[in-house]
């Protein structure tokens, strides 16, 4: 039985009862659409899309002739590799439960400010401004060695939450025009010790 798919399986099941369990104890938005309102469905919208061009065989067909897929498949799970995948996946969906448990009812599933916002600089904010974003990537990343379909949600993922960064900090600096500012100056965005 090979032990590490069941581990990335039960990181990603450990993940999703943890954000479910939490988002219901958050604090209102300020200004929201009702289309902002309504991320979860967003969320069953892009997983649908990737799932049904991941299982469509022409999409299947190149991800087999792409040479980094053809490495990953013929990549023995139980191997060095595949214990790296379960390292990155444990590490990254618990720097993320880390980080969500810390922010607490603060947490917004889409950049926005909240009723009451406070700035939240201890636990993992201590050392990256935005650690559940740090630690899904690592997940996905360590996902991406075991699966192809992983590594264009990494690439997909990775993006979004760059772009995400960006929209975040503007709103950090306008709700905390002085505080902000010095805490960006003594962390980091996303990766320690690159960005």
């Amino acid at each position: 039985m090979q032990l590490i798919p069941y581990i990335i399986i039960g990181c990603w099941a450990a993940f999703i009862l943890v954000w479910f369990t939490f988002a219901f104890n958050v604090k209102r938005d300020i200004g929201r659409s009702p289309w902002r309102r309504l991320w979860w469905l967003r969320i069953i919208i892009v997983v649908t899309v990737i799932s049904v061009i991941s299982a469509t065989s022409s999409f299947s067909k190149v991800m087999h002739n792409f040479w980094i897929t053809q490495w990953l498949i013929q990549t023995p799970l139980y191997g060095p590799l595949g214990i790296v995948a379960a390292v990155f996946c444990v590490v990254g969906i618990g720097i993320a439960i880390w980080a969500r448990v810390y922010l607490g009812r603060n947490w917004s599933g889409i950049p926005s400010l909240k009723q009451g916002h406070e700035l939240v600089t201890s636990g993992p904010y201590a050392y990256v401004r935005h650690p559940i974003y740090t630690g899904i990537i690592l997940a996905i990343l360590g996902s991406a060695i075991t699966s192809p379909v992983w590594l264009i949600t990494f690439f997909v993922v990775s993006a979004m939450f760059i772009w995400r960064v960006y929209v975040e900090e503007g709103l950090m600096i306008q709700q905390f025009p002085t505080q902000y500012p010095e805490y960006q100056k003594k962390t980091w965005a996303l990766v320690p010790w690159v960005w």
